[in-house]
């Protein structure tokens, strides 16, 4: 008993201390950081971390899984449909009204063309159309949403009511009104013009979300190391709001689509593209519903609809999948 207590030898596999308090230095940090324990490039890094949690937790969420998969699905469609349909979308096959079936897999028009293969040029047309008009609005309504929240001041105020000034105009009214007066509407005319007609609501989404992480100590800090605003934007403020951003471009990339093929609809649109609002108007004027040619309008009307509801579900999806409070529930 007199002898004294010898050390308890350390293995080499004992768990290394944790540190009982974070300094702001630490915090600072902490994006950049390795947990203890674990060595640099073995996947404990924080951004491999959340790379896995993202995978983890995207796989096993079936609203995401449904609606990118029906996305995908839709959008291979338009890339081999062309390729294998058996007519262009403006062959006059000599068979008019003919129903669904081998021939004809969703049989033809009045004028004798091919329902598919206008059915696959139109998913191109409206992809594209979406691509433009999400591609602008975020542009636009970012760029002024971050200039405005970090500025502030009389140049917030400006901004706000240049926002304030548009929203007001409804964008396929204005769309309708502009577009009668030209003589060339391209897909490129209404992709840029409805980006450009809906961007205020992501201006101040970005506005409101740059205010609060303006004020946050990392940007603080930043401010602090020297660099200029433009840089905070990007590499600090930005990569916070990368999910949100994300968002955002999906309900402008749909919104897009259902705004160009309303425009179609009303008979407006490029005359010499085939696009799914061409194909519901030209049904539409020949009175396909009327006389019951329910291959001529449902195809265009259901691919439309599974379109925009497919990244409307998958967008519910990649909320709940980087929002860890719906994650739980």
């Amino acid at each position: 008993m007199s002898e004294s207590v010898s050390e308890v030898p350390q293995s080499s596999d004992a768990v290394p201390a944790v540190p009982a308090a974070l300094t702001p230095d630490m915090l600072a940090t902490a994006g950049s950081a390795v947990l203890p324990g674990l060595a640099p490039g073995s996947g404990g890094g924080m951004l491999g971390r959340k790379r896995s949690d993202f995978v983890y937790y995207g796989l096993r969420n079936k609203k995401l899984v449904l609606g990118l998969g029906v996305e995908l699905l839709l959008v291979l469609l338009a890339i081999i449909g062309p390729m294998i349909a058996t007519y262009s979308p403006t062959d006059l096959t000599g068979h008019s009204l003919a129903h669904p079936g081998s021939k004809f897999w969703l049989g033809t028009d009045n004028l004798g063309q091919d329902i598919f293969a206008q059915l696959v040029n139109g998913l191109r047309t409206s992809y594209l159309v979406g691509a433009i008009g999400a591609g602008c609005a975020s542009i636009v309504g970012m760029t002024l949403g971050f200039v405005a929240g970090w500025r502030g001041g009389i140049l917030d105020e400006v901004l706000q009511m240049i926002t304030n000034i548009i929203v007001m105009l409804p964008a396929l009214v204005l769309l309708v009104v502009i577009g009668a007066y030209l003589q060339s509407k391209t897909v490129v005319f209404e992709g840029v013009f409805i980006g450009l007609t809906t961007w205020p609501w992501v201006a101040r989404a970005v506005r409101a979300q740059t205010f609060s992480l303006r004020q946050r100590e990392y940007v603080d800090m930043a401010k602090l190391s020297g660099r200029r605003p433009w840089e905070i934007i990007v590499k600090d403020i930005a990569p916070n709001m990368a999910s949100y951003l994300f968002l955002v471009v999906i309900l402008l990339y749909g919104s897009s689509m259902l705004l160009a093929a309303s425009y179609d609809f009303l008979g407006l649109g490029d005359l010499n593209t085939v696009s799914l609002g061409y194909m519901m108007w030209q049904a539409s004027y020949s009175s396909a519903l009327t006389y019951h040619y329910w291959w001529w309008f449902i195809p265009p009307g259901a691919v439309l609809t599974a379109m925009v509801s497919a990244l409307l579900v998958a967008n519910v999806g990649l909320d709940e999948v980087f929002n860890p409070k719906l994650r739980e529930q």
